[in-house]
């Protein structure tokens, strides 16, 4: 559902009443009314027919278990969305020390230039762009 505050509403009002004035506010607002009634019904008719061709084995279910996310806590349970949310977070904890030590903003993992064998220069290949 969209969050809107008052300051939101009474500017949309204004500008409906600029742009179609107040003459054509009343028929538009029934008019709308008709269509999110009707939306509504379609709604409510989907969600019965669902119901129904679920079976009574499934009468408690609710549409919002079928959110990914609730789903998911619904079936690990609040441990398993825990471990799995602490497993997330020490991967990215790994990938960014990863990513420090890749641009050498962390410790030096790599010994001391002194200590390392000298590699050859690495040769530059020409590029041509209409080639691929």
């Amino acid at each position: 559902m969209p969050d809107f505050n008052a300051a939101e509403v009474v500017l949309l009002a204004v500008l409906a009443v600029i742009i179609f004035g107040p003459e054509k506010l009343p028929e538009l607002a029934r008019k709308v009314a008709r269509v999110v009634n009707y939306l509504r019904g379609i709604a409510n008719d989907a969600r019965g027919q669902l119901r129904e061709q679920l079976g009574p084995e499934f009468d408690d279910i609710q549409l919002s278990d079928l959110n990914p996310r609730t789903l998911g806590t619904k079936l690990l349970g609040e441990d398993g969305t825990r471990e799995i949310s602490e497993a997330g977070r020490m991967a990215s904890a790994t990938a960014s020390e990863l990513s420090k030590t890749v641009s050498g903003q962390g410790e030096a993992v790599n010994p001391p230039a002194s200590d390392r064998p000298s590699q050859p220069a690495a040769r530059r290949v020409a590029f041509d762009p209409e080639a691929t």
